[in-house]
């Protein structure tokens, strides 16, 4: 199981498919951290470890109480990502061809960016066609209340404790700069550090965790943007990695080159990518909901 900027150097003797990859992992924070392992079929069946079985201590000559844990048992399946990309031939002529690579790296941007709300904001039930995003998927003690005001670090800590094994925070730019603001307040505070990643960008982290910024879909919209409830947004933590949060896919990436099409004279591309995630284990991630645009508090 490797993440895409990974994968992408083991493609061999295909630039083209390993630049899509490379730009699918540059155009979302959560496609290049995130994990895929490769599935058969179009679904994956799994168990999750619901309750455990009880243990007691016993006297002599007396027996134990049966007692049995509890697993559900869950289904991820693959939805159909991707488009069609056509560029007119005279624009080709006339500007060369390297207008078709603009707007292929165009496409897959957008892609990336749709697939990354889809992660955040997917609703199988308004839309089947699409996954269901963690704003669905995270319910019960998962979900974290905030209380409908600048984000509380008592707050943000007690989800951080409620993910076995986090590994990152996902959040806005404006929470961001809160958290920045909030670690030079001496009477607020907040560990905040930073490193620079795969593509020379720096990344903040707090108590150790990276910071992904979460930004603008497709169509130019704020992803995590204070458009929640009251006007507020939610952070999430997760624990990304193998039987954890996860992505899947069958035969990965797959980049065509129809050339020109019969019906009008444009060459088209055609992206398509069967894939999903799964949450895959209890305690896997977290969600602060009812966080306002202010500032932080202790």
């Amino acid at each position: 199981m490797l993440t895409l900027i990974e994968a992408s150097k083991l493609v061999n003797n295909d630039t083209y498919k390993q630049g899509v990859m490379m730009k699918f992992a540059e155009s979302s924070e959560i496609l290049r951290v995130l994990m895929f392992e490769g599935i058969p079929g179009d679904a994956v069946k799994y168990n999750v470890e619901e309750t455990l079985p009880g243990i007691a201590f016993r006297g002599i000559n007396e027996s134990f109480t049966e007692s049995t844990g509890i697993i559900n048992p869950k289904v991820e399946t693959l939805v159909i990502g991707g488009g069609d990309l056509d560029v007119d031939t005279s624009i080709i002529k006339t500007r060369g061809m390297i207008q078709r690579t603009y707007h292929e790296a165009m496409k897959i941007k957008a892609l990336a960016l749709f697939w990354t709300k889809t992660f955040f904001k997917g609703d199988s039930a308004v839309d089947p066609r699409e996954f269901d995003g963690l704003q669905t998927r995270l319910t019960g003690t998962a979900l974290i209340s905030n209380g409908t005001a600048g984000l509380k670090l008592s707050k943000l800590d007690e989800a951080i404790d409620a993910v076995e094994n986090p590994t990152h925070i996902c959040m806005n730019k404006a929470m961001r700069r809160h958290l920045t603001v909030a670690a030079r307040t001496a009477a607020v505070g907040g560990n905040i550090t930073y490193t620079i990643d795969e593509f020379g960008r720096q990344v903040a982290r707090y108590n150790d965790l990276p910071i992904l910024i979460i930004e603008q879909d497709n169509a130019g919209t704020e992803i995590l943007g204070f458009t929640e409830a009251s006007s507020t947004t939610s952070i999430y933590i997760l624990s990304i990695g193998v039987n954890r949060v996860q992505g899947i896919q069958n035969g990965g990436m797959d980049v065509r080159d129809l050339g020109e099409l019969d019906s009008k004279p444009a060459l088209r591309t055609r992206i398509e990518w069967l894939c999903g995630f799964g949450v895959f284990a209890p305690k896997s991630a977290a969600r602060i909901s009812g966080i306002t645009d202010a500032a932080v508090t202790a």
